[in-house]
């Protein structure tokens, strides 16, 4: 634990990462039983697209409505996520019963997008009234456990092969459900919590249009979540193409997403030496070229095509913490909330669109043919981020 966090209880640094580890394992539940769902109800392969989206969509509306009404602000944010983990553990077990219509599945996912908005971010904000120094490292290990999070539900499907696919939405339910307890009996409110923000202000856009280096790590993290999840839903889809066992591709596909964990984590660390702009620039890059170089790694020896995915999991989620440390830090004191919540919601914007595109497109035409163009987000993402890495700045 860094030096400067040592005046905080130590369970709360550990109690959130788990709790935001365990707080976001609905939201790929869909993804890792797409198969059961597509053979149980003869859907088509467009499936997963629409309903991951529907998850992104909820979860932009959820972090609107929450700025907009500043409900972690306004009430105690322990309480905040309590309460939004047991609605979207309710909502997940209510997609259960729901799942034949595909519009009700939708919907309830939609709504556990929603409840989302109120672990995530809500998870963050809780960080940041704890740790107001060494912000950086604290935000590495919370979106690691995102990541982790998130990936969850594909490693639960493998063990659970030989059991029904409601296994896996009932599992994260309880998980989700049993975050939202830990948290809010484990860590107190703190003594000095910050000064209540003002609700959402649109006018931040304006603010982070003008501001130089402001935009630079705005449009940064656009190029970043043009490629993200879209990678997240195709990557079962990659791994189908060496692998024919679905508990291996389960496996794996934890194992390659899970792995940003590392990068959000080991560029936390980093960070704190070379600047957040210099971590989040490399990674982004790499992720990028990961896209390009697909076509030959898809066919490579099996160590190089491991290698390939496991180093664009790794580096496709760490530059994640850093950008946002990165717009918190170049964004005018009273407008960080504004900023930091219509960024978000822009960027998941960007991901749906992306999301249902290649999706689609994967229909019609070979992965090998598709994957390269996801490195256009990284691309012009470094190419932003070109006044931050000139001269970058610390951010804490």
């Amino acid at each position: 634990m860094p030096t400067d966090l040592i005046h905080v209880p130590r369970r709360v640094l550990p109690t959130l990462v788990l709790a935001q580890l365990a707080g976001t394992s609905t939201w790929f539940a869909v993804n890792a039983v797409m198969p059961e769902l597509r053979a149980a109800f003869g859907w088509s392969a467009t499936a997963v697209g629409a309903l991951t989206s529907a998850v992104q969509m909820g979860f932009i509306s959820g972090a609107l409505v929450f700025a907009l009404l500043s409900i972690a602000d306004r009430y105690s944010a322990r309480r905040v996520f309590l309460l939004c983990s047991l609605a979207q553990a309710a909502c997940t077990l209510i997609a259960v019963a729901a799942a034949e219509s595909f519009a009700a599945l939708c919907l309830w996912r939609f709504l556990t997008g929603f409840c989302l908005a109120g672990v995530y971010p809500v998870g963050m904000k809780i960080a940041a009234q704890w740790f107001s120094r060494g912000l950086g490292a604290a935000l590495g290990l919370l979106v690691g456990a995102l990541v982790l999070g998130s990936a969850f539900p594909h490693a639960l499907r493998a063990v659970s092969a030989d059991l029904p696919w409601q296994t896996v939405f009932y599992s994260v339910a309880g998980i989700a459900a049993s975050a939202g307890v830990m948290l809010y009996v484990l860590i107190p409110e703190p003594v000095n919590a910050p000064a209540r923000a003002v609700g959402l202000q649109f006018r931040a856009l304006w603010t982070a249009a003008r501001n130089a280096r402001l935009r630079a790590s705005v449009l940064g993290y656009f190029g970043h979540m043009g490629e993200l999840y879209t990678l997240w839903v195709l990557m079962p889809m990659i791994l189908a193409l060496r692998l024919s066992d679905a508990v291996a591709i389960s496996w794996w596909t934890f194992t390659a997403l899970g792995a940003g964990a590392i990068g959000c984590a080991a560029g936390g660390w980093l960070a704190r030496r070379v600047g957040s702009a210099m971590v989040a620039g490399v990674q982004l890059a790499v992720s990028g070229l990961c896209c390009l170089i697909a076509p030959w790694m898809l066919d490579a020896p099996w160590i190089l095509f491991a290698i390939w995915l496991l180093t664009w999991g790794i580096t496709i989620s760490g530059d994640s913490p850093q950008f946002s440390a990165l717009t918190a830090g170049n964004a005018p004191p009273a407008l960080v909330g504004s900023v930091l919540t219509l960024t978000i919601s822009i960027g998941f914007g960007i991901s749906i669109v992306s999301i249902q595109l290649f999706v689609w497109l994967a229909q019609s035409y070979p992965l090998a043919q598709l994957l390269p163009w996801l490195g256009i987000g990284p691309a012009l993402g470094v190419w932003a981020l070109r006044p931050l890495l000139k001269a970058p700045v610390h951010v804490p």
